[in-house]
């Protein structure tokens, strides 16, 4: 339960607040904008309560990463938005660990020197209620009731985990009421655009992204000519009137082409602002996730450490990162995807891109039938990205178990959530690694259906 949460946020704050002043604490942490935002959480507690901080975002696989921390000396360690699928690496670390992790438990104990801190080990869904940034906010809380001022950034990373989906719940809910009760976030009702001219603004938007209209200029004039909208126009320089029909229209898109309730639901919504973030947390979440997937983690973590010199920089990346995505998505829009007995899959040219790309097919191009993969070829590697839906997960799909055994197979690695997973596995078995896990989600959606 929460108070479970907060028990084991209370003991982690007791240890690091026990060390001495100056102490140096590793914090490590994953590359999206969930990761960078618990990073930078526990970098500002640290470096607020008078500790030296050294951090440092790893992508997934985390194998060369970890090897590489085998090598430093260090006393105290941190993980953030991870840790609990890589017990097994870090066990041998020779530190004071703490893990501050919601995706899938290995194993629900640690040695002595590893304290454990999981949603899901406190009955709390790591999918859906609790993320890497919030669950490091309570830590941060428990060090300073200052630290409160971090809220913004924790709600970020859910943000940027999707987990609002189906609206805010559980912990994660909690911690909405209070940045609003505390005046920290403030609530507003509108459609995801930067604040560019229209023609732009739908050029770019990728996440949502509008068939037959997102990265087509030509489309986008005659798409706004109809609704007698300037292009030049920004979003917030619409009249009530203009803004109706541009809202009813892009819906009206959406729903021909098939998407699913819970996902049109996001697109027009209550969003959340706060000066901290640089205006709507959801486009603060893109942002900084683009700087972790377009190889800038960097200036993602400066952004969130407030580094204002950063923004500009951000933006920057972002929009090379967004001509990326478009590319690879305007390709898979006309061309379609690939699929076996039980999922569908696309190569990707862009590994680091492949989970998100793959989260767009899934939400706007795609119907619900079937999980989707991505594959990203390497020399000796291929490094794959799952994502599933909530209907599939009802009949019984689990992504992150299924990556794990077919990785294991092969030796190679894998993991994640039900509904989102990874895995990295040697090239040279693509076609068996494929069939396995075929095998494997046939299994468990025909397992739950026979039940």
């Amino acid at each position: 339960m929460t108070e479970d949460i907060w028990k084991l946020a209370e003991q982690a704050s007791q240890q690091i607040l026990s060390k001495k002043p100056y102490t140096r604490f590793r914090v490590i942490s994953h590359y999206d904008a969930d990761g960078i935002s618990a990073a930078a959480i526990m970098s500002h507690a640290l470096f607020r309560a008078g500790f030296d901080v050294h951090t440092t975002l790893m992508r997934n696989p985390f194998t060369k990463g970890l090897e590489r921390l085998k090598e430093e000396k260090n006393e105290c360690i941190i993980f953030t938005d991870m840790g609990s699928g890589q017990l097994s690496m870090i066990e041998p670390l020779q530190a004071e660990i703490i893990i501050i992790d919601h995706h899938q438990v290995r194993n629900k104990k640690t040695p002595d020197n590893i304290l454990q801190i999981n949603a899901n080990l406190c009955g709390i869904n790591g999918n859906y209620e609790a993320c890497g940034a919030t669950l490091s906010y309570a830590v941060a809380k428990k060090m300073n009731e200052k630290n409160i001022d971090l809220l913004a950034l924790a709600l970020t990373g859910a943000t940027g985990d999707k987990q609002y989906i189906g609206g805010f719940r559980g912990y994660n809910k909690q911690l909405l009421d209070e940045a609003i009760d505390h005046n920290i976030l403030r609530p507003v009702v509108g459609l995801k655009l930067s604040d560019e001219p229209l023609l732009d603004a739908l050029y770019y938007s990728i996440d949502p992204f509008y068939p037959n209209l997102s990265g087509q200029k030509d489309k986008i004039q005659e798409f706004l000519q109809q609704l007698h909208i300037d292009p030049k126009k920004t979003y917030h320089q619409l009249n009530d009137d203009e803004r109706k029909r541009l809202h009813s229209l892009l819906i009206l898109r959406l729903v021909e082409q098939g998407c699913e309730a819970n996902i049109l639901d996001t697109v027009i919504r209550e969003r959340y602002e706060s000066p901290t973030t640089h205006g709507e947390l959801e486009s603060f979440a893109d942002l900084i996730d683009s700087c972790g997937k377009g190889g800038h983690r960097d200036i993602g973590l400066s952004l969130c450490l407030g580094d204002t010199t950063a923004y500009d920089q951000a933006l920057d990346h972002e929009q090379t990162y967004k001509d990326q995505i478009l590319e690879e998505l305007l390709i898979l829009e006309q061309n379609g995807v690939k699929e076996t007995t039980s999922f569908r899959y696309f190569y990707a040219n862009h590994s680091s891109l492949g989970g998100v790309i793959g989260g767009i097919l899934t939400n706007f191009l795609l119907d619900k039938e079937k999980p989707l993969l991505s594959i990203a070829k390497k020399p000796d590697e291929l490094h794959v990205s799952a994502r599933g839906n909530q209907y599939l997960v009802d009949k019984g799909l689990d992504l992150g178990s299924a990556l794990q055994q077919a990785a294991k197979t092969f030796d190679g690695h894998g993991g994640g959530h039900k509904i989102a997973a990874g895995a990295t596995v040697s090239a040279d078995i693509e076609k068996e690694f494929i069939q396995k896990v075929d095998d494997i989600i046939s299994s468990q959606i025909h397992a739950l259906e026979g039940s």
